[in-house]
C-alpha cells in the first residue's frame, strides 16, 4: 500500500499559511508515517514560515493579477505558464495521492495540473465570497471544504462540506484576563483592552485611526495593544517617541495571540477568513474594518455574514480614521452589547475544522 503523500498548495499571506500548516499538522497526526510536501509563491511568506514549521516548500513563480494597474501584468503569462511546467514537474516527481489547495497565487497551477492527471483534490475556501481561482478549481476537484453558509452560489453543492476553517495552535482554549498575559503586556490593575491587529504586513487604515486620535486614547483608561505591522512599525515608533501615550502597547507583530486575545476586551481587525475564524473562537466582541484591496472585496461579505448574526461590528475602511476609535471606547462602555457580540460570535466557531478537513481528504486516500 505504501505511505499516504500530500501536496498542500497556497499562501501569499498568513491567512492563508496558518490553515495550511494546521491542515499539515492533522495529517501527521491522522496519517503519521505520510510524506507532505508544501508548494508555494516565490517571494512569498510561507517560503519562510513553511520551512520554519518543519516542512519542506517549492516555491513556483506565479504572481497575482493586477486588475487596476493592467500594465503591472506583462509578466503574468510568461510566469504562469513556467509555473504550469514547474507544477507538473513537482507533482509527477513527488506522484502525490491527494492534493490540497488553500487558496493564494501557487493554489491555482498544482491543482490544476492534479485534476488534469486525475489526482484527486480538495479546496479549502476559507472566505465567504469564493475567489476566481477557486471558482474554476472547483468545477473538477473532488471536495470543497467551506467555512459559510450558501457557498453553492460558487460550487456544486454535492461537492461541498462545511468544516468551517482551521485557526493557529494556542488559540482553542483561551483564559480570559490571565496572570501571565496580563505581565506580559505589562497591564495596569483592571484597565479595560483594546487589541488591534492588522495581520503581519499591518493595515495602514487602521494604523491612521489610532494615530488621528492619540489624544482620546490618552485621556481613556484603557489600554491599546497595537500591532502595525512591520511596514509601519518604525515610523510609527518615531512617532510615538515624540508623543508618547503612556496606555498603549505598540508592537511589530504579537508572537502570543492568545494573551492578547486574553486581555482584549474589545478586537478591532480586517475581515480576513482566518482573523474571523479565530475571533469565532476566543468570542471576541469584534469591530471589523473589511480591506477594500483584496479580490471580489471578500472581506466586506466576511464582515457582513457576522453582523447579519449581531456578532460583529462594520465600520468601512473609508469611514475608519473618523470613526474607528470613538466607536470601539463607546462599546467598551456598553458592557451588554460586548456580552452579545462575545456571545454570538462564539456560537459561529469550528473547533473541529481541522480533524474535519482531514477525514474528508482521507476518504480520498485508495489506501487501506
Amino acid at each position: 500500500m505504501g505511505r499516504a503523500k500530500f501536496i498542500v498548495s497556497g499562501g501569499g499571506t498568513g491567512g492563508h499559511i496558518f490553515p495550511a500548516l494546521s491542515i499539515a499538522d492533522g495529517l501527521r497526526n491522522r496519517f503519521p508515517d505520510c510524506e507532505i510536501l508544501f508548494v508555494g509563491a516565490e517571494g512569498k511568506m510561507e517560503m519562510e514560515r513553511v520551512p520554519a514549521a518543519g516542512y519542506q516548500i517549492v516555491g513556483l513563480p506565479v504572481a497575482g493579477f493586477h486588475r487596476g494597474e493592467l500594465w503591472r501584468n506583462l509578466a503574468f503569462i510568461p510566469r504562469l505558464i513556467h509555473s504550469l511546467l514547474k507544477a507538473k514537474k513537482v507533482v509527477k516527481d513527488f506522484h502525490p495521492d491527494v492534493v490540497i489547495g488553500v487558496g493564494g497565487y501557487a493554489s491555482g497551477p498544482v491543482l490544476r495540473v492534479a485534476e488534469n492527471l486525475g489526482i484527486p483534490t480538495v479546496l479549502q475556501e476559507q472566505n465567504s465570497f469564493a475567489g476566481v481561482t477557486n471558482k474554476i478549481l472547483g468545477k473538477k476537484a473532488n471536495k470543497i471544504c467551506v467555512a459559510y453558509e450558501k457557498m453553492e452560489r460558487f460550487f456544486p453543492a454535492d461537492k461541498i462540506v462545511f468544516t468551517g476553517n482551521p485557526i493557529r495552535k494556542g488559540l482553542e482554549a483561551i483564559a480570559l484576563k490571565s496572570p501571565e498575559a496580563k505581565e506580559y503586556f505589562n497591564l495596569v490593575a483592571d484597565q479595560q483592552v483594546i487589541l488591534i491587529v492588522g495581520g503581519s504586513l499591518g493595515a495602514r487604515v487602521l494604523n491612521q485611526s489610532v494615530l488621528a486620535e492619540l489624544e482620546l486614547i490618552r485621556r481613556s483608561d484603557v489600554l491599546v495593544i497595537w500591532q502595525t505591522g512591520k511596514y509601519y512599525f518604525q515610523d510609527i515608533q518615531k512617532q510615538l517617541n515624540a508623543n508618547p501615550v503612556s496606555n498603549i502597547r505598540l508592537l511589530e507583530f504579537i508572537p502570543r495571540m492568545d494573551l492578547a486575545y486574553s486581555l482584549a476586551d474589545v478586537v478591532i481587525s480586517r475581515a480576513g477568513a482566518g482573523t474571523i475564524s479565530e475571533l469565532c473562537a476566543v468570542g471576541a466582541a469584534a469591530i471589523l474594518v473589511p480591506s477594500p484591496n483584496v479580490s471580489e472585496d471578500h472581506q466586506t461579505f466576511n464582515a457582513l455574514s457576522l453582523v447579519e448574526k449581531q456578532a460583529a461590528i462594520l465600520v468601512k475602511d473609508s469611514a475608519a480614521v473618523e470613526d474607528l476609535i470613538p466607536a470601539a471606547l463607546a462599546l467598551l462602555k456598553n458592557r451588554e452589547k460586548c456580552l452579545n457580540l462575545s456571545a454570538n460570535i462564539r456560537k459561529l466557531a469550528t473547533p473541529n475544522a481541522t480533524s474535519d478537513i482531514v477525514e474528508v481528504i482521507a476518504t480520498l486516500l485508495n489506501k487501506g
